[in-house]
């Protein structure tokens, strides 16, 4: 089998907005704009659209890249673990073979650990393993250290996370900063964590949140609760 990426976008490091309406995918019934095979008298022609399949991702990292997740309606969080379950088996057909595309790893890593901040089982495990493959290939790439990062100190293990997150910092990718200073935060050195806040607020001055965790930080008024131990759950 023959296999192109139609449009090779970059999966960036997302910006990410106010919550919207989850998009409506109707995957069940429109894979064809990700992935189209072709049969021709040279054997079958596998074609994955990383364009459409980005959006989605995007619009899945608006509302669950983080934990918890913040959806406008229940009907929403629930279209979006269809779509992330229905996406699941498609890349694991397209990863699991002896030499998967870095682009695919990637997006299979990402969509699983959105998979374990929507609460779906095996997916934190499925995000682990795609990450450290990708990773034993390409262990510099900049977007698989800062996800990987990310999704290591969203499972409760921020001290994992860091050598990650300050690879992708050094490697050009600015939001790094932000999950480093959440990850000292948690770990109690609140003066690294200031560090790296104040660093990634040159890049953010307007954001009004950012600016109050950072004051909340340096009056001592932030505290971190947590509804659940995640730990359990990205082993």
């Amino acid at each position: 089998m023959r296999f192109a990426l139609v449009v090779f976008s970059l999966l960036c490091v997302f910006s990410f907005a106010e919550a919207k309406e989850y998009g409506n995918y109707n995957l069940k019934h429109s894979l064809k704009k990700i992935i189209t095979v072709s049969d021709a008298s040279t054997g079958a022609h596998t074609s994955v659209h990383l364009d459409y399949l980005d959006q989605i991702l995007t619009d899945l990292s608006l509302h669950a890249r983080n934990y918890p997740p913040t959806f406008d309606t229940p009907q929403d969080k629930a279209r979006a673990v269809e779509d992330v379950k229905t996406l699941s088996v498609l890349l694991d057909i397209l990863v699991n073979g002896p030499n998967p595309h870095p682009e695919l790893l990637l997006r299979a890593g990402l969509l699983n650990s959105i998979g374990h901040n929507l609460d779906i089982p095996g997916t934190a495990d499925e995000a682990k393993l795609l990450f450290q493959r990708l990773l034993a290939t390409s262990p510099s790439d900049p977007r698989a250290n800062y996800h990987y990062g990310t999704f290591l100190a969203g499972a409760a293990k921020s001290r994992e996370a860091l050598p990650y997150l300050e690879k992708a910092l050094s490697a050009g990718v600015g939001d790094a900063a932000y999950s480093i200073g959440m990850a000292y935060l948690i770990l109690g050195d609140k003066q690294k964590a200031l560090a790296n806040l104040e660093a990634y607020q040159q890049h953010r001055p307007n954001d009004e949140p950012l600016a109050k965790l950072i004051d909340d930080i340096r009056n001592g008024q932030f505290k971190i609760q947590r509804s659940r131990m995640r730990d359990d759950r990205a082993r």
